[in-house]
């Protein structure tokens, strides 16, 4: 396995539940939703991944996506509002 090294990036809820905007995580994780999944035991997040978008470098992606090392990773949960 190959591990790569990520800067994940938190909004919203998920920032207060990860007591953190942003951290630095070293992974061999196979796709983002396997990022997400071992920070959300970690931390505690409260959203499933199906309730969620992850961006990469600014630009949407897609859950099976292997990270990739230097990445900018956003978890970006629902919103409400009017």
């Amino acid at each position: 396995m190959r591990s790569v090294r990520l800067t994940v990036l938190y909004f919203a809820s998920l920032r207060e539940a990860a007591g953190r905007a942003e951290e630095t995580v070293q992974t061999d994780a196979a796709s983002l939703r396997e990022v997400y999944e071992h920070l959300q035991a970690c931390h505690g997040l409260p959203f499933p991944v199906e309730r969620l978008r992850v961006a990469v470098d600014g630009a949407f992606a897609r859950w099976e996506d292997a990270p990739q090392t230097g990445s900018e990773v956003a978890f970006i949960p629902p919103v409400s509002g009017g």
